[in-house]
């Protein structure tokens, strides 16, 4: 049977990967020939015809050599591929989280900088004149997040209604000064619950708000890595053949740590294979 030999051997002639796992599946070519040679022969062939036939169905030589470094390198690309997406989605996520909480942390400390100037001007005037609203025009107009500010009197809001708040009567009261301009952002990233109360004035404003958007982001990257990350350590475990339902759901839970355990249990398998086998 040294043809088979011979023949199995040149297949996998130059094909990169690991030793470990190229043995196994020659040894499993190998099985599958001799099976077909043994039957060959039971059917009445000579020992020759039998290992010419069953190479013959195997594709041949050359055919089955493409074969065979085709699947290889395909199966290495897409796992590689795979493997980079899930690590570029990972570290792209992890950046916009960090850029968007920086650029809240900034809003947040504009935000009460610019009500605490908004106050020091009114407490100053007690009324909104001409010279406080183009002060207050002038800070909203520093920052680039501040689409709308509403200023109420509570003094005013307590005489019309008995209550000092801005709800008063089931309804948003009216502020007694407003300003609105346009800000580059989608509506949905604004949000108008910042407020600024003393017992003078309540200061209202609509601001660009990164809060729900940095855990989506976080949350959607994370998701789309783990789905990646599952997917290459599938397509590894079933090159080595070594793939079953408990490995999927522990590359899926637990991720790196998960894949880390399908290594070294990998390495205590073929340890094992190793120390059983004759000598």
């Amino acid at each position: 049977m040294k043809q088979i030999e011979a023949f199995v051997n040149e297949a996998y002639h130059s094909v990169g990967g690991n030793k470990q796992e190229i043995a196994e599946i020659k040894a499993e070519m190998k099985n599958h020939l001799l099976e077909a040679v043994y039957e060959l022969k039971e059917e009445g062939k000579s020992e020759e015809e039998a290992i010419e036939i069953a190479i013959t169905r195997f594709g041949g030589e050359k055919e089955m050599r493409s074969i065979v470094r085709q699947l290889f390198q395909a199966q290495k690309t897409f796992a590689k591929w795979v493997l980079w997406l899930a690590v570029i989605v990972l570290f792209t996520s992890l950046a916009l989280f960090e850029a968007s909480k920086l650029y809240q942390q900034k809003n947040d400390i504009q935000n009460t900088n610019a009500a605490t100037n908004m106050y020091t001007i009114l407490q100053k005037d007690q009324n909104i004149s001409e010279a406080t609203k183009q002060k207050i025009v002038a800070l909203v107009q520093s920052t680039d997040h501040i689409a709308q500010v509403k200023i109420y009197n509570v003094h005013d809001l307590e005489a019309e209604s008995g209550s000092p708040s801005i709800w008063a009567n089931g309804k948003e009261a009216d502020p007694n000064y407003k300003i609105e301009r346009h800000v580059w952002a989608p509506q949905w990233l604004m949000n108008d619950n910042y407020m600024y109360v003393t017992s003078d004035w309540y200061i209202k404003m609509e601001t660009i708000h990164m809060e729900g958007f940095i855990h989506i982001a976080l949350f959607a990257g994370l998701a789309v890595y783990i789905v990646l990350f599952t997917i290459w350590a599938i397509v590894n475990a079933y090159h080595h053949r070594r793939l079953h339902i408990g490995w999927v759901i522990a590359f899926a839970l637990f991720n790196v740590i998960g894949y880390l355990a399908y290594v070294l249990a990998s390495k205590a398998y073929h340890q094992k294979l190793a120390e059983n086998s004759p000598t």
